[in-house]
């Protein structure tokens, strides 16, 4: 089993979304954390993952700093915020990637369904 962890600023959007993905495959153990945890996930995170059959609404904002002293895999930033804040993950990691999404907070829903669409295919092609 491999174990992967993505980070964001918040953990409350692109991070969350892209944990909900992985953990629809076999063979993952995935975690998701911020550098800044905000107090939930955003609402509209939940909506458009539940529209594709995607529950995330159990999933809660993590510190990155839980999971220093853990082993990962990979460990895949997912917006250039995190990747400026933590381009280097203190804890044991094989492979670090980064792939950086637009940050839909406060903008359409339409705008988060584009968000969750490009993390679904970026999830797809490198899992």
């Amino acid at each position: 089993m491999k174990k992967v962890l993505f980070i964001c600023t918040g953990n409350s959007c692109r991070s969350q979304m892209a944990e909900g993905f992985l953990k629809q495959k076999e063979n993952y153990d995935v975690y998701s954390a911020g550098t800044k945890p905000a107090s939930e996930v955003q609402p509209n995170a939940i909506k458009v993952m539940q529209e594709i059959g995607i529950d995330i609404s159990d999933q809660y904002p993590k510190s990155v700093e839980k999971f220093l002293k853990e082993n990962f895999d990979y460990v895949v930033t997912v917006c250039d915020q995190a990747n400026e804040t933590c381009p280097v993950f203190l804890g044991k990691t094989k492979h670090r990637l980064h792939t950086g999404f637009e940050d839909p907070y406060g903008k359409s829903i339409d705008f988060y369904r584009k968000i969750r669409d490009e993390i679904k295919e970026r999830v797809e092609e490198v899992f």
